[in-house]
C-alpha cells in the first residue's frame, strides 16, 4: 500500500490548551472565593459596603454600593458559576485538547474538518462566557451541573453534535484497522453525554424571547431525572474522556504499553453499562421509590470492580517505570491522578449505603469526596498532559522542571489540606446532629452550633485551596516562559499507508472485540445501548407509572405571588445552602417539625418545577420553614443574617429589599402552568391573578409592620421623604420571597396524610 502523506493539526489543540490554563485559574479563584465566604460572609460587603458598625474591618456606612450589584456576587451565584467553570471551562477545554492531539496520532490522519474544529472550538468559549454572564445575572435553572437556560442547552447540544460529526468522521478516514482503548472511552463520552444532557434539559421556555423556563418534570420525577443526569456527568464527563486521556498519555508518558488489553476491554464495557445506574444514590431517604434508591446502591457498590480494574490497569502500567516517577513531573502527577480516582471511586460506593449515606449526606465529607475527584484525578491528569505536551508541541525543553515539581507538591498538599478537613467536618456536623439529651430534646438544638463547630476545618479547606491555586500559578509562569523559548508548529507532517479495503464482516479467528474495533459505528451503537439500559429501566417507570408518585389532596397549587418568590428563590441559588428535603429521620422530624411534624412525601412537590431538594445544608432544611418565623424575622434576617442569627455564616441580601418586583410576567407564569402543565389553576384565579397577588403582599406588610415598629417607622419616614416617587414595601422582591417561605411545608398540618386517588 503506498504511503500517504498528511499533517497533524496542533493549532486547535493549542486553542484548547490555552483556553484550559486561563480558565482553569478562572474556576480555582472562584472556588477559593466561595470557600472564603463560609467563614468571612461580609465579604461582598468588604468590597462593595456595609452599614454594619459590628464589622470593625468595614467602616464604609454605606450599603448601597452592595445593593447596586443586585446579588451578582452573592455565595450562590459564585458557587454556581465555580462548578461550571471547572467542569465545563477546565476540565471540558482539557479534555478537547488531549482528545485532538491523541485522537490524530491514534488514527494517523488529521480530524476530518478543520471548519468544524474550530467551529467546536468558538462554540464552546461563547458558551462558557455566556454561562458566566448569565449566572452573575442570577439566569439559571439551579439543576445542579445544568444550571444553564435553555439557549445554552441548544447551544451545548449544537456544539456537541458538531465534535461528535468530527470525530465519528475522522474515524471513518483513519490509517489505523483497530481502535485503540482510549478511543472507546471518547466514543462512549460523546453517546452518553449526548443522552444525559437532552434528556435532563427538557424544559418549557416562557417566552422564546426570553430566558426563563420550566422543567419539564416536576418534584420526584425532576429530581430522579436530575440526579440521573448529575451523577453521570460526573461519569462520563470527568471519569470516561479523562480515562481515555490517561489510557493514552501514561504509557506515552513512561513509554511503556498498557499493562493489560483485556482488562482495558472489561473496564471499558463494564463502567459504562453500570455507571448510569448508580444515580439514584444521591436520593437515599428522599421521597424518591424505594427500589430505584436500592438499585443505585446496588449498582454502585457493583462500580468499585470497573473502577479499580481502571486504576490498577493505569498504575500496573508504570512496572519497570518506577525510577522514571521520581525524575520525571509528568508521571508523577499521573501517578497521583489515577490513585485519586481509585479513592473517589472507593468512597462514593460507601456513601451510596444507607448506614453512610444518614451521616455523610448533606455535609461536607460529600463536598470533600468531589474534590478528590475534581482536583486530584480531573486536575492532576490536566496538569500532567499539559507538562506532556508543551515540550512536544513547542519543540523545546519544558523551562523548568523544578518548578513543575513545586508545582506537584503544591497542588498534592493542596488536596490534603482540602480533603482532610471536610472529610473531618463532614462526620462532625453529621454525628451532631443526631444527637439527643437522655430526656428526648436534641442535643445541638441550635443549628448555628453544629455550624461554628466546623468553621476551623473551612479554614483549613481555603489554606488548602490556596496551596493549590498556587501550585496552578506556577504552572502558568512555566507555560509562558515554554512557549516562549519554543517553536510552535500549526501543521506537523506525518505518513503512513492508506487503510487497505476489508470486509466488515467477523474474520475467522478474530476476537469478538477486535472485530468491533474495526466497525467504529456499531461500537458506538452499542455503547449507545449499554450506557440506555439502566436509565430507561430506573427512568421511565416513575415518568409513566402515575402510582410511583401519589398525589395529596391537602397539597395545592402556589400563588401567583408564591410562584414568583420561588423564582427569586432560585435566582439567589438558595438551593446551593438549603435542602427541602426532610428525610425520615427522628433528630431531622424533631428539629425542622416539632414533635408531631411530617418527613417529607412525594406527593408534596408535584407542583415544584424544578424542584429544590438541594445536596448541601449550611442552612437549616426549609420544607417546613413555612409559619416557623414571623414574616419580620425573614425581612431582618435577608437584611442582614447576623442580627437576628448570631455568629450566622449566611451572606446579606439587601437588594431584595430594595428592587421593585417584577410582575410583568406573573400572569404568564400561571398561564403556562396551566395551559402546559396541567396545574390546577382556574380561569378565575388566572384572571385574578394581579388582585390575588396584591392582596397577598398587603397581608404580608401589614404582618411585618405590626411585628416590627421600627421597620415601620422606617417605610413611614421614606414615604414623606420621597413624595411621590415613593415604593411601597408590597412592591418589593423581598414581600414575594417572603410568601414563598411562608408557604413551605403549610399544606400538610396533621399526622394524618389523606392521598388522592391515582386512579
Amino acid at each position: 500500500m503506498e504511503t500517504q502523506k498528511f499533517s497533524y493539526d496542533n493549532s486547535i489543540v493549542r486553542a484548547f490548551l490555552y483556553a484550559t490554563v486561563v480558565f482553569g485559574l478562572v474556576g480555582f479563584l472562584l472556588g477559593l472565593t466561595a470557600a472564603l465566604m463560609l467563614f468571612y460572609p461580609e465579604l461582598p460587603e468588604y468590597f462593595f459596603g456595609t452599614d454594619d458598625a459590628t464589622i470593625v474591618s468595614l467602616q464604609s456606612g454605606n450599603l448601597q454600593g452592595l445593593i447596586n450589584t443586585h446579588g451578582a456576587f452573592g455565595f450562590g451565584r459564585i458557587r454556581m458559576l465555580h462548578t461550571s467553570a471547572v467542569i465545563f471551562a477546565f476540565v471540558g477545554n482539557g479534555m478537547f485538547a488531549g482528545i485532538y492531539y491523541s485522537l490524530q496520532r491514534l488514527l494517523k490522519t488529521r480530524m476530518y474538518s478543520d471548519v468544524l474544529s474550530w467551529i467546536h472550538f468558538w462554540g464552546w468559549q461563547l458558551m462558557i462566557v455566556a454561562v458566566v454572564i448569565t449566572f452573575l445575572m442570577g439566569i439559571n435553572t439551579s439543576k445542579e451541573y445544568a444550571e444553564h437556560e435553555w439557549p445554552i442547552d441548544i447551544l451545548i447540544t449544537v456544539v456537541w453534535v458538531i465534535f461528535g460529526i468530527n470525530m465519528i468522521g475522522t474515524i471513518l478516514i483513519r490509517r489505523v484497522r483497530h481502535l485503540y482503548v482510549a478511543i472507546w472511552f471518547y466514543l462512549g463520552t460523546w453517546v452518553a453525554v449526548a443522552m444525559l444532557h437532552i434528556i435532563n434539559n427538557l424544559e418549557v421556555p416562557l417566552t422564546f424571547t426570553g430566558w426563563k423556563s420550566y422543567s419539564a418534570y416536576a418534584g420526584v420525577k425532576d429530581a430522579l431525572v436530575q440526579w440521573w443526569y448529575g451523577h453521570n456527568a460526573v461519569a462520563f464527563f470527568l471519569t470516561t474522556p479523562i480515562l481515555g486521556l490517561m489510557y493514552y498519555f501514561l504509557p506515552k508518558a513512561a513509554d511503556r504499553p498498557v499493562f493489560s488489553y483485556k482488562l482495558s476491554i472489561i473496564h471499558f464495557w463494564s463502567l459504562i453499562f453500570v455507571y448510569i445506574w448508580a444515580g439514584p444514590h444521591h436520593l437515599q431517604y428522599t421521597a424518591v421509590p424505594g427500589w430505584a434508591q436500592a438499585l443505585a446502591t446496588g449498582f454502585s457498590i457493583m462500580l468499585i470492580a470497573p473502577s479499580w480494574g481502571g486504576m490498577l490497569n493505569g498504575l500496573l502500567t508504570l512496572r519497570g517505570a518506577w525510577d522514571k516517577v521520581r525524575e520525571n513531573p509528568v508521571l508523577k502527577f499521573f501517578v497521583v491522578a489515577v490513585t485519586c480516582y481509585g479513592m473517589a471511586t472507593f468512597e462514593g460506593p460507601l456513601l451510596a449505603t444507607k448506614t453512610l449515606n444518614k451521616i455523610g449526606h448533606y455535609t461536607d465529607w460529600v463536598i470533600g469526596h468531589v474534590h478528590v475527584g475534581a482536583l486530584g484525578w480531573n486536575g492532576f491528569i490536566t496538569f500532567g498532559m499539559i507538562y506532556y505536551l508543551l515540550p512536544i508541541m513547542w519543540r523545546t525543553k519544558l523551562w523548568s522542571v523544578k518548578l513543575a515539581n513545586w508545582h506537584f507538591w503544591l497542588g498534592t498538599l493542596g488536596i490534603i489540606f482540602y480533603a482532610v478537613p471536610l472529610y473531618i467536618a463532614g462526620f462532625t456536623q453529621g454525628l451532631m446532629w443526631k444527637q439527643f439529651n437522655p430526656d428526648g430534646t436534641l442535643l445541638y438544638k441550635n443549628w448555628l452550633d453544629t455550624v461554628t463547630a466546623i468553621i476551623p476545618y473551612y479554614q483549613m479547606r481555603f489554606v488548602g485551596g490556596l496551596l493549590y491555586i498556587s501550585g496552578a500559578i506556577l504552572m502558568c509562569v512555566n507555560v509562558v516562559a515554554t512557549v516562549r523559548s519554543g517553536s510552535f508548529q500549526k501543521n506537523v507532517p506525518a505518513e503512513a499507508p492508506a487503510l487497505a479495503a476489508t470486509t466488515k464482516k467477523r474474520k475467522e479467528g478474530e476476537g469478538l472485540h477486535l472485530w468491533l474495533e474495526r466497525t467504529p459505528i456499531l461500537l458506538t451503537v452499542l455503547s449507545f445501548f449499554a450506557v440506555a439500559i439502566g436509565g430507561f429501566v430506573e427512568i421511565v417507570p416513575t415518568l409513566t407509572i402515575k402510582d410511583n408518585v401519589p398525589t395529596i389532596a391537602a397539597v395545592k397549587p402556589y400563588s401567583p405571588l408564591e410562584l414568583e418568590g420561588r423564582d427569586l428563590y432560585i435566582r439567589e441559588g438558595c438551593n446551593a445552602c438549603h435542602s427541602q428535603m426532610i428525610r425520615p429521620f427522628r433528630d431531622e422530624v424533631v428539629r425542622f417539625n416539632g414533635k408531631n411534624g411530617q418527613y417529607s412525601k412525594a406527593g408534596e412537590f408535584i407542583y415544584d418545577r424544578p424542584f429544590l431538594w438541594g445536596s448541601k445544608r449550611t442552612g437549616p432544611d426549609l420544607h417546613r420553614e413555612g409559619g416557623k418565623n414571623p414574616s419580620s424575622w425573614h425581612y431582618k434576617h435577608m437584611l442582614n443574617p447576623r442580627v437576628t442569627s448570631a455568629g450566622s455564616i449566611m451572606p446579606r441580601y439587601p437588594w431584595l429589599i430594595a428592587r421593585d418586583l417584577d410582575r410583568s410576567q406573573m400572569v404568564d407564569k400561571i398561564k403556562l402552568m396551566k395551559n402546559t402543565f396541567d396545574v390546577p389553576y382556574t380561569q378565575a384565579q388566572i384572571d385574578s391573578a394581579d388582585s390575588w397577588a396584591d392582596n397577598q403582599a398587603k397581608f404580608i406588610v401589614k404582618q411585618i409592620y405590626s411585628e416590627a415598629a421600627d421597620v415601620k417607622e422606617a417605610y413611614a419616614q421614606r414615604k414623606a421623604q420621597e413624595g411621590a416617587n415613593f415604593v411601597p414595601l408590597e412592591k418589593k422582591e423581598i414581600v414575594a420571597l417572603i410568601s414563598y417561605l411562608q408557604r413551605l411545608g403549610t399544606d400538610i398540618k396533621t399526622t394524618e396524610i389523606k392521598t388522592a386517588s391515582t386512579k
